[in-house]
């Protein structure tokens, strides 16, 4: 790719702990895909590059959403006007709504529905700046149609000019024809689909859903472990409807991130803190889901545990699809600053995700960058419905 300076530039570094890493009137050269040069003066070798002068619009590091279920079949629209007109929860799934209808749908659909269902709410990401983005399975539960929402988030990577990381979420619910005998779902359907796709280069990383609705720590143990011989790194919802102990035992495991972590307790926290595991706060699914119990921002915070932020965008809990609401939410509900919130969707995010080569506007990372209409990055997470991106650059190209 071509060789270009970006000038006039107010950087958002991100690469300060605690702050923004500010760089006032600043240059950042890019060498093709790759970040050569940051800071206040231009080196000479540089000098002889095109340049573009930015008129002191905001720079940031591309963002980053750490924690989504992009790919699957249908919608649940129904059920939460269901919901909202006085339904049960028991009425809903009667009616075959929840996960059980999301299953039917995405079983139901081929892979290239799941693609074009699935480029709409990803353009949505991308024009808010996103150029890194994690897609889970966990939708089909059984082998063919995992392997299926796998292969259909990989294939987004050709369809659009954006990074797909995969986490194999085969331990997200017990399906109804294995109701009741969840240790035989993951013998006999979950633990081989994840040799298969593992085998088929389609995992980045496992996750699990760890609570009474889904899996215990035990039978989410049984999986970690069979992901630790394949060499995969771990991730885990944990803690979001009670405290089971997911996010202690996934520190346990050396786990990138524990994610939704709202009932969290100290020892968790501890745990995490320890095993430098990230915390991702999701908070369209607490908005939706209208819950009260908060994540423990400031327990995180007191231990050093670093916070990422997600849109968490799947069809039940969380049909969210704009990672700069997300950051309003987080500052909104859960009193995070800023600052905290654009960490979370650049370098925490990154490092939920095991990636060492963005998150950041620093030399040798990758020239994946948001340039915005913005006087200060605080701007980002104050306004609500309002998309202030001026350009995307991914790879060294707009």
């Amino acid at each position: 790719m071509a060789q270009q300076v970006l000038t006039g530039a107010r950087i958002a570094t991100m690469a300060t702990a605690g702050g923004y890493g500010l760089v006032d009137a600043g240059v950042i050269a890019l060498d093709g895909g790759t970040i050569a040069h940051v800071g206040a003066e231009l080196p000479e070798a540089y000098r002889g590059w095109p340049q573009q002068d930015l008129e002191g619009r905001l720079v940031t590091p591309g963002l980053i959403d750490c924690h989504t279920h992009l790919v699957f079949g249908g919608n649940r629209a129904q059920e939460f006007e269901m919901r909202l007109n006085g339904a049960s929860y028991e009425e809903v799934a009667r009616a075959g709504g929840g996960i059980v209808s999301t299953v039917k749908a995405t079983r139901a659909a081929s892979q290239q529905d799941l693609i074009a269902d699935a480029l709409p709410r990803l353009d949505a990401l991308i024009a808010e700046g996103v150029s890194t983005i994690e897609i889970k399975s966990g939708y089909g539960l059984d082998r063919d149609t995992e392997l299926r929402m796998l292969r259909a988030a990989r294939a987004l990577e050709q369809q659009r000019p954006v990074r797909v990381s995969t986490s194999f979420l085969g331990a997200h619910a017990v399906p109804v024809e294995y109701d009741g005998r969840a240790d035989t779902y993951l013998e006999e359907i979950c633990i081989p689909t994840l040799r298969a796709a593992h085998a088929e280069g389609l995992v980045d990383a496992v996750d699990g859903f760890c609570e009474g609705i889904a899996f215990l720590p035990d039978q989410i143990a049984r999986v970690f472990d069979v992901a630790r011989d394949l060499g995969l790194p771990l991730k885990l919802h944990a803690e979001q409807l009670s405290n089971l102990g997911g996010a202690k035992m996934a520190a346990h495991y050396g786990a990138l991130s524990a994610d939704h972590i709202e009932y969290l307790d100290e020892d968790g926290i501890v745990a995490m803190a320890g095993a430098g595991t990230v915390g991702v706060i999701l908070p369209g699914a607490y908005y939706t889901l209208r819950e009260t119990q908060q994540p423990p921002i400031a327990a995180l915070r007191k231990h050093g545990v670093p916070m990422a932020l997600a849109t968490d965008c799947n069809p039940g809990s969380s049909p969210l699809t704009s990672l700069l609401l997300t950051m309003n939410m987080a500052c909104t509900l859960f009193r995070m600053t800023p600052q905290e919130a654009l960490a979370g969707v650049t370098c925490n995010a990154a490092r939920a995700l095991g990636l060492t080569d963005c998150g950041q506007v620093a030399v040798g990372q990758r020239a994946d960058l948001a340039v915005w209409d913005v006087q200060h990055p605080a701007e980002l997470a104050y306004r609500i419905g309002f998309n202030p991106l001026y350009t995307r650059i991914f790879g060294g190209g707009s």
